[in-house]
């Protein structure tokens, strides 16, 4: 059998026609191993290795095999980005979910753009283009933007228009990164939504963040409910500290300052703690007053 005749892998419609088109030389920089900068080629999957700056930590089962499936049956549709780390040795910018899927699919071939960048650039170009996907949940894209703040070296700002997101958006993911493990799983694993987690951020002890998250997964509470629940919490806990802010003043008391308020001629008043500590102030009104009030005290 001829090499022309050996099956190929399948590859999406018109992308075969586009690899064997000379058109796809780019930018005229060929490699050593006959494939060239900026073109789409087909790769050996055996010279790929994964992208280690990839943010996604989880790729979900059932959907993986369907990517397979499809791919099995359809091809690829959109090829994966590689840049080259020496002699048919390349390593995954983005697309790991095609590639794992098409080795589940058995391809021994892939489609492949190939680019130069060094490991910040990649970095940068993992991380901008698996945040801009809509299957990352909230960590992992919080966990690719503190990233890209810490090693990239760039502001809240600089950041946002980076990825076309709010300053808010990722002031709010960021903040999602304080919570405790328990429940930064909880948002991986889809047992609460950003929403929930958005709430459970504003309480501040670890023990109750995690049993009102509990409460959340065993009552299948909305965030609204659970917005309800932190509300009265908090009332229940200012409640006590009102009451305790206004101590009252005895009538004994009230009545000394209204007799040392006509002695002095000034105003009295008596500032009590719920400690209680407190102040006893005299008000003047110039230094005269002052000095009047102190000849009327040393009396």
């Amino acid at each position: 059998m001829s090499s022309s005749s050996k099956k190929r892998p399948a590859l999406g419609k018109g992308l075969s026609a586009l690899l064997e088109s000379s058109l796809t030389d780019i930018t005229s920089e060929d490699l050593s191993d006959g494939s060239v900068l900026g073109s789409v080629a087909l790769l050996p999957i055996t010279s790929i290795e994964a992208n280690p700056f990839n943010p996604r930590t989880h790729f979900e089962e059932d959907a993986l095999n369907e990517l397979k499936d499809s791919i099995a049956t359809h091809g690829i549709i959109q090829p994966i980005t590689v840049r080259k780390l020496g002699r048919s040795k390349y390593q995954l910018i983005s697309g790991e979910r095609r590639f794992k899927a098409s080795q589940l699919a058995g391809l021994t071939e892939i489609p492949a753009y190939i680019r130069v960048a060094n490991d910040q650039t990649m970095l940068e170009m993992a991380l901008v283009e698996n945040i801009q996907r809509q299957d990352l949940n909230a960590i992992e894209v919080a966990l690719s933007y503190h990233r890209l703040i810490q090693e990239c070296n760039l502001t809240q700002e600089q950041l946002a228009q980076q990825v076309s997101k709010s300053r808010t958006s990722i002031t709010n993911h960021l903040r999602l990164l304080k919570l405790p493990a328990k429940i930064q799983l909880g948002v991986r694993e889809n047992e609460i939504s950003m929403g929930h987690a958005r709430a459970l951020v504003s309480i501040d002890d670890e023990q109750t963040q995690i049993e009102i998250f509990e409460r959340v997964i065993e009552e299948q509470l909305s965030v609204r409910d659970l917005e309800n629940i932190l509300r009265e919490e908090k009332n229940k806990t200012e409640e006590p500290k009102k009451k305790e802010a206004k101590p009252s003043v005895t009538h004994q008391q009230n009545d000394f300052t209204q007799d040392f308020s006509d002695k002095v001629a000034a105003k009295v008043q008596i500032k009590k703690q719920p400690t209680g500590n407190g102040k006893l102030i005299i008000n003047f009104n110039s230094e005269v007053d002052l000095n009047r009030i102190i000849e009327i005290l040393n009396e």
